[in-house]
């Protein structure tokens, strides 16, 4: 059965944390939820789709960025209300980690924005930043420092 905007089912959706350096690569999102906020470049996983071939596939639309997954990172709750609090949608992301190959990134598809971003700049208040941004980073981070060449 297709989705329905008023489907209450949790929707599940990949999202790309690509690390390069000091850097973290991010769009700012053109539609609900967290339409203005700078987050991860991401959207819905379609049926049949396996997570990694969607997480790529939304790098590649939103960025025009190439890279290659190496592992789930978590998985985060995403919701969207309407101007009452009514849920609208939940969305199940998961945080999928990429070693960018190459490409400068351009804002395609749902993204108003798409650019490297500095990693101390997610804490400093500079950015408008969907919720667990900085906290999702700080383990692509990680896990990157702790992952083979």
């Amino acid at each position: 059965m297709p989705y329905q905007p008023t489907d209450p089912r949790p929707i599940p959706a990949a999202i790309a944390v690509v690390v390069r350096d000091t850097q973290v690569l991010l769009v700012r999102r053109a539609n609900p939820p967290d339409a203005g906020l700078w987050g991860f470049p991401g959207g819905r996983i379609d049926p049949g789709e396996p997570l990694f071939d969607a997480a790529i596939r939304e790098l590649a639309e939103e960025t025009g960025v190439s890279a290659d997954p190496l592992r789930v990172i978590t998985a985060l709750d995403a919701f969207d209300h309407d101007g009452t609090g009514t849920l609208r949608r939940h969305f199940i992301l998961i945080a999928v980690l990429f070693r960018w190959i190459a490409g400068v990134p351009v804002a395609a598809d749902d993204a108003l924005e798409a650019r490297w971003i500095d990693l101390a700049a997610l804490t400093d208040g500079s950015l408008a930043l969907s919720r667990d941004v900085g906290a999702v980073a700080d383990q692509a981070v990680a896990l990157m420092a702790g992952a083979p060449t």
